[in-house]
């Protein structure tokens, strides 16, 4: 190569870079980054127990991978620390007054001091609350970050994911479908 392409590859490579990034920027841009795939949809539930949160004033139990099986039911996972955590609390609490679907609570690496208040101050929605102090159940399900919510159906398989907070149209139009579509089909449901 002579010297003057070297050099005139050289200027180059920072317009190449400009231009490789712009396209990236240009086809991600109307992309709902909620709809990251899940490699845990279709799957069974991993095998865990959790142990409870100690001191919840309603000493819900923790649970395991047994509890997932035999029923619907829907598995939120939450730290004390997560402030979209708050911010979809109150349709987790819906959702607990208004169906008969059992919600269990995966509080991750989390002080049960902090769980315990968060769950004092805002309510407790969850039949269950397991305490996954370390983090690793929530490796195990694949979880990206708090909060994350899930729909096992009967047969103890993940059908639906949500990634980050519920907001009423997650809410009416994502979870209460596929907690419907778990409940009246063996078929899995949609996720996001």
């Amino acid at each position: 190569m002579s010297p003057q392409f070297k050099r005139g590859l050289i200027l180059l490579t920072p317009l190449m870079v400009v231009v490789a990034m712009a396209f990236l920027f240009a086809t991600t841009i109307n992309r709902d980054s909620t709809l990251l795939p899940s490699v845990m949809i279709n799957k069974p539930v991993p095998e865990f127990t959790l142990p409870a949160i100690e001191g919840i004033e309603d000493n819900s139990p923790g649970f395991s991978s047994a509890d997932l099986v035999g029923e619907v039911t829907v598995v939120n996972v939450f730290a004390s620390w997560c402030i979209p955590c708050r911010q979809e609390h109150p349709l987790l609490m819906d959702l607990a007054a208004t169906s008969d679907i059992k919600i269990f609570g995966l509080n991750q690496k989390d002080a049960p001091e902090n769980a315990r208040q968060f769950l004092m101050e805002l309510g407790n929605p969850y039949d269950g609350v397991g305490a996954d102090t370390r983090g690793r159940v929530s490796i195990d399900w694949g979880v990206y970050g708090v909060p994350e919510t899930f729909v096992i159906n009967a047969q103890g398989i993940i059908t639906y994911k949500q990634i980050g907070p519920l907001n009423e149209d997650s809410y009416r139009n994502g979870l209460l479908p596929a907690i419907e579509a778990a409940k009246n089909s063996d078929a899995p449901a949609t996720s996001n």
